[in-house]
């Protein structure tokens, strides 16, 4: 086949000895099947942004890093050099999530390197030794569907105890290997503990997972798993072998309003206090 343009240095460099096909072209990257040395292993070329339809929304950037505060204003400001730090930091956040990811016990494909918008990492196979295929093309008993929901939950509890959110969770970027199942697809991975919305998006990604096992589970649909990771995370009771029940208990004591007026008139009357004594220093002077 014809070398594709960005994966030619990478020939040139012997880090891949030869492009065996494409595998797939998605919303942010076209995947190819190459070989280095007797491993086969898949290459991901990122798309440049005007290609992609999956867009950086401000969403996903908050709490992300720069290096320094010249990038952090060219960014702010959209200039060229700023669109290439920001194209830069959206690759990189993939690379750094697989590698704390994979550190961290999560089950993704074990990256290698990254190099001039394409990134070369494992190639996940079936138990046939063909490509694995993506959850969505896969048909499930009702048994399986209970079975890899269970597992998939507990990746999602690892990740977030690593301190990474996938955003854009769903049957689509999730590989069936021979040993189960794999998560894919992390350049829009976020920061647990410092991007705003989070929470929203832990939620979202295990409501898809919901959407998607419950056509053949359908009790799956009633449980509150995204709301219950959550909370056990934002109270430091999270751990990698937390046992979930899907269910929420709501609080359904009435509101001692008498009590809250009385705090409240409290914090009023001091800070009053704090108040005047400081005017009285200030005239003291």
């Amino acid at each position: 086949m014809k070398i594709p343009k960005r994966l030619a240095p990478l020939l040139e460099e012997g880090l891949i000895d030869e492009v065996i096909g494409q595998l797939m072209s998605g919303k942010e990257a076209t995947v190819y099947v190459v070989r280095s040395g007797e491993s086969t292993r898949c290459a991901k070329v990122y798309k440049d942004a005007k290609q992609r339809s999956f867009r950086q929304a401000a969403s996903y950037r908050d709490g992300r890093k720069v290096k320094n505060s010249r990038q952090a204003r060219a960014m702010e400001k959209g200039t060229r050099y700023g669109r290439q730090m920001q194209e830069a930091s959206w690759q990189n956040a993939e690379v750094d999530a697989l590698f704390r990811l994979a550190n961290a016990g999560v089950r993704v494909p074990q990256p290698y390197i990254c190099t001039d918008g394409v990134l070369l990492m494992e190639l996940v196979i079936d138990g046939a030794g063909d490509v694995a295929p993506r959850l969505n093309d896969v048909d499930l008993t009702e048994a399986r569907a209970l079975e890899l929901h269970a597992l998939l939950l507990n990746q999602v509890v690892r990740m977030l105890c690593a301190g990474v959110v996938h955003g854009d969770l769903s049957e689509y970027n999730i590989l069936l290997a021979a040993d189960g199942p794999v998560i894919i697809d992390l350049p829009q991975a976020v920061d647990a503990a410092g991007n705003n919305e989070a929470a929203s998006m832990l939620k979202r990604d295990v409501d898809n997972l919901a959407a998607y096992f419950g056509r053949f589970a359908p009790q799956i649909l009633t449980a509150s798993y995204g709301t219950e990771i959550w909370a056990l995370f934002e109270t430091g009771r999270l751990h990698v072998d937390a046992e979930l029940t899907g269910r929420i208990e709501v609080d359904a004591r009435p509101v001692d309003l008498d009590g809250v007026l009385q705090e409240l008139e409290a914090t009023r009357l001091e800070e009053d206090a704090r108040m005047s004594r400081q005017q009285e220093l200030s005239a003291g002077r």
